[in-house]
């Protein structure tokens, strides 16, 4: 099979990063289903590499951090009928610097205390100096985060309450309404009007209306944990690179000093090149 020239690979990327499945993207190019897959795959594990070795030392002063649900293959209640040993749900761990809205780090795994632990250790190991860090009330995070930063670091949890909701909403899910918050301060000394997570769970939004294998009720999520992870890459390099920012009108990666201008599809796809 020939290899598609730079402009060709950048159409296909165009399409993956604006929420296109790989077989719309594929129609709309005009190429076929493996090749996508198979540009996804290279780009991916590249930008994966790239983010790796550039996002460090990182001058950031407050940072969010949450979780997203998605899944493999099938959904958890149908994980042990499925013939992939990888199926089920999966958690995409994200921290957000609040100021320049870079991706700092992330993580892809199971909700649980070990994937906390390393997802913490992965992004202290990133930081320049000590910062301000917010999450939700995930009770793993204490653990994490003490392991992770110790004593260096101002942290501050948003406990959500959850509750029934006001008369006349309509709200089927009684369960997951949440009428309130409360913060709690819980190492160091975390300015207190400064915790939240608003920001990186916009940034979950931007996840879900970027990427068509985290959209809910349709059939473009992901089939093979690996091609879920080399996505999520693809994502986060197009958004800490690629993509102006509405409010800051530069990239985050430019608003962070750990570059000088808006990357192309063609730099990025030109990435895997090089790798």
């Amino acid at each position: 099979m020939n290899r598609k020239s730079l402009k060709e690979r950048a159409q296909i990327l165009h399409c993956l990063v604006e929420e296109n499945s790989i077989r719309s993207t594929a129609r709309l190019t005009g190429t076929s289903k493996n090749t996508v897959t198979k540009l996804l795959v290279e780009v991916g594990h590249a930008c994966a590499y790239y983010q790796n070795k550039h996002l460090v030392n990182l001058p950031c002063k407050r940072v969010q951090v949450d979780e997203i649900w998605s899944f493999v293959y099938s959904k958890e209640k149908n994980a042990l009928e499925a013939q992939y040993e990888d199926a089920g749900d999966v958690w995409t761990w994200t921290a957000l610097c609040a100021d320049t809205k870079l991706i700092t780090s992330w993580c892809v795994g199971p909700i649980d205390s070990i994937t906390a632990h390393s997802f913490i250790r992965d992004l202290a190991g990133r930081m320049a100096n000590r910062i301000q860090l917010s999450s939700d009330g995930y009770r793993p995070y204490l653990e994490a985060i003490e392991g992770g930063f110790g004593d260096d670091i101002d942290f501050g949890m948003l406990i959500k309450i959850y509750g029934d909701p006001p008369k006349g909403t309509g709200n089927a899910n009684r369960s997951s309404f949440c009428i309130g918050a409360k913060k709690k301060d819980v190492t160091g000394n975390p300015d207190e009007k400064h915790i939240s997570t608003s920001f990186v769970e916009r940034q979950n939004l931007t996840m879900r209306m970027g990427m068509r294998r985290f959209t809910r009720s349709t059939n473009g999520f992901s089939k093979k944990i690996e091609n879920h992870i080399y996505a999520i890459a693809l994502h986060f390099m197009f958004y800490n690179y690629g993509r102006v920012h509405k409010t800051l009108r530069v990239t985050p990666a430019m608003e962070a000093r750990i570059s000088d201008h808006v990357w192309t599809l063609e730099e990025i796809a030109s990435l895997a090149d090089s790798n």
